[in-house]
Order: structure tokens, then C-alpha cells, then sequence
């Protein structure tokens, strides 16, 4: 995590989401989930406070972390815009919508703002081709986006 600025994570909370679940191997993902829930991230001391009470190593738990797509182990923003890059997004434009919500929130695909309010994404197809060029925020899709746009939907986010 070099270059990072680490944030400070409550261990009370993080103390708190491991001793909800049973203390057994099949309770590691759904509290590395409840991480994710509660930190928008896996923090690296709730990995390993969750190594040690369950007596597993943090090795394992940190595979299971960088394993699920759905599981960060750098803190994410507040908001997660993805831009579909999928085939028919592609050909309508998509690469330009991305490199506008680069340029307008200062920040490279893939990483998140200075402020922690946007994750930004690239991603393969959300399914939505009809659709296409689509952004995806949170769980609302946007679709026949336009570069002109792109900041009527982001502000809806601030």
C-alpha cells in the first residue's frame, strides 16, 4: 500500500462484527463481508484481529480477500461508478465517458477520489447493451450516456 493514505479503523467495530458470527471457518466471508459493509473496505487489522480469534492464518483470510471481486482490501469511496467497457459501450463511446469522469473528479480508472466519495471502475459488461454506452452508479444504471452528461449524473452523488 505504498503511496496510500491508511485510514484509521475502529477495532471496537471490527471487534464487534467478528464475535456476531460463530466462531467457525464458515463464518470468515460473511464477516469480511460485513468489513466491506461497514469499512467499504477490508481493513488490514480486522484481517488479522479475525485471524487470531479464529485461529486461522491471516494468510488465508487474506487470499479469500483479494480472491472476491466483491471485497477490497484498499479503502473505496462512498459511491461506486463503473463504466461498462463491453463491446457495444466500446463502440458507442464508452472509453471517451470514462476519461470525462477521470478528468471532471480527478482520478484514474480503478482507484478512488481524494474525498472518498467515488470508487471508479472500468469494467467488462453489466448486461446492458441495449442500453450501451452505460454507467453504472451504485445500483442505478444510466444508459445512452452522452460526455455532456456524464456530470448530471455524478452530481446526483454529491
Amino acid at each position: 500500500m505504498a503511496g496510500q493514505v491508511r485510514k484509521k479503523v475502529d477495532t471496537k467495530q471490527i471487534d464487534k462484527i467478528i464475535k456476531s458470527y460463530d466462531k467457525s471457518e464458515e463464518s470468515l466471508l460473511a464477516i469480511l463481508q460485513d468489513f466491506q459493509r461497514s469499512f467499504q473496505y477490508v481493513p488490514e487489522e480486522g484481517m488479522k484481529r479475525l485471524s487470531k480469534y479464529m485461529g486461522v492464518p491471516e494468510s488465508k483470510i487474506y487470499a479469500m480477500g483479494t480472491f472476491y471481486k466483491a471485497l477490497s482490501l484498499t479503502p473505496r469511496g462512498r459511491h461506486t461508478c463503473k463504466v461498462c467497457m463491453g463491446t457495444a459501450c466500446h463502440l458507442k463511446g464508452a472509453g471517451q465517458i470514462l476519461e470525462t469522469i477521470e478528468r471532471e473528479l480527478k482520478v484514474k480508472r480503478n482507484s478512488t477520489t481524494e474525498d472518498q466519495r467515488f470508487t471508479v471502475e472500468s469494467v467488462n459488461c453489466v448486461g446492458a447493451c441495449a442500453m450501451a454506452p452505460v454507467v453504472v452508479v451504485d445500483e442505478d444504471y444510466s444508459g445512452h450516456v452522452r460526455q455532456s452528461k456524464v456530470m448530471d449524473i455524478l452530481d446526483k452523488y454529491k
